[in-house]
């Protein structure tokens, strides 16, 4: 794993979107892997912002977001398609048909996993942009996930549930169910960014970098055996790890 190290969120989001925008210049007609939460929220901010600058093209990319609440419609400003489109989607040139989401509010939540599972495994994503969970989660894949998991309706754990009660009314809002890339989904990409910020995820970046073997207890632990893992961490995150540069 390739761990980049710099001062702050800011940086790290600065950092992140020019990895991606370097990435997406080599390669035009790319498939990326999105994330949602607080993490990517900076990157994003300065991929549209060197989009209306520099005029770099969204025009063939394709997308696939890790996740979708279950019983969020896309309209409701709590799910992840209102997410994308409020916080990147609306603001760059990106052909709205070239953007995958699951549908956390269909009736038929197993069909959607499969549907979604087929398309994502059609696409090849070219580089898959995660965040990590305080208990290790990687998209919404909470601890004892198998390894071998494909897209797949998943009980939210209850700290996940805690984390993202900010972005809730309450607690009680905060769906109990989603649907996720699964664990194998994810490591299908050819390359994973990974984006750390806070002093919140320092323990779970301090496993991930240590010695362990991969525990299906700790999800994150897989992506030591995948072979293009790149890691933009601030000093906060970093704190616990013993990483000095």
């Amino acid at each position: 794993m390739n761990i980049v190290r710099v001062d702050s969120y800011e940086e790290m989001s600065k950092a992140g979107a020019r990895y991606i925008i370097d990435k997406i210049k080599a390669n035009p007609k790319m498939t990326l892997g999105l994330a949602t939460g607080s993490t990517p929220k900076g990157t994003y901010q300065y991929i549209i912002e060197d989009h209306k600058q520099n005029g770099t093209s969204y025009q063939q990319i394709s997308t696939f977001n890790l996740d979708e609440y279950i019983g969020l419609s896309a309209e409701d400003p709590n799910s992840y398609h209102f997410y994308m489109k409020d916080l990147l989607f609306n603001h760059i040139d990106i052909p709205l048909n070239h953007t995958h989401i699951p549908n956390g509010d269909t009736v038929d939540k197993e069909e959607e996993c499969v549907r979604y599972e087929v398309k994502v495994k059609e696409a090849s994503i070219d580089l898959q942009i995660l965040g990590i969970g305080a208990n290790g989660h990687i998209g919404f894949n909470e601890p004892g996930t198998s390894f071998h998991s494909k897209t797949h309706v998943v009980a939210l754990a209850e700290s996940t549930r805690e984390a993202n009660a900010r972005f809730f009314p309450s607690i009680d809002d905060v769906p109990k169910h989603a649907i996720t890339m699964g664990i194998a989904s994810i490591m299908a990409s050819k390359e994973i960014l990974l984006l750390v910020s806070g002093d919140a995820k320092s323990e779970a970046l301090e496993r991930l970098l240590s010695d362990q073997l991969p525990s299906e207890d700790f999800p994150a632990s897989i992506l030591k055996t995948h072979p293009r893992v790149t890691i933009i961490a601030d000093n906060e995150a970093l704190m616990s790890t013993g990483i000095t540069r």
